[in-house]
């Protein structure tokens, strides 16, 4: 973790690591988090119950469904946050290029099937670089 750049490394697939950013909000709950914290284990998140092991990919989910629950929104999963967020930078005019490289994709392709592009941004993207 960098609190000063707001970044840390994350492990992906295939024993990827990639450096992810996150908001100065995002900051002050993970400080406020890790303050709670009274094990010793290094993973950022983890167990809520004793030996406080590594949280997994099925712990995040259950964690993100069950908030989903609570706010009555249907269908709520990881992938659904990463497909938005994708879809907001690309709306809001970051380059697909670093969409890609933010995502740990390989190749572009998979960023371009993984953000919604949408109908109304080609139409003015049109206006404003081809006519």
């Amino acid at each position: 973790m960098n609190f000063q750049e707001r970044s840390c490394i994350v492990l992906g697939k295939g024993n990827s690591e990639r450096e992810v950013y996150f908001s100065a909000k995002s900051k002050m709950y993970i400080k406020k988090y890790l303050e709670t914290r009274t094990d010793n284990n290094e993973a950022l998140f983890v167990s809520l119950i004793k030996p406080y092991n590594r949280l997994g990919i099925s712990g995040i989910e259950i964690a993100i469904r069950n908030l989903g629950r609570q706010a009555n929104i249907n269908k709520v999963h990881p992938h659904k946050f990463r497909r938005t967020m994708a879809t907001m930078a690309i709306d809001k005019g970051m380059p697909v290029e670093q969409v890609q490289k933010l995502l740990g994709h390989i190749k572009i392709d998979t960023t371009m099937e993984y953000a919604m592009v949408s109908q109304n941004n080609v139409k003015n993207s049109h206006r404003k670089y081809v006519t």
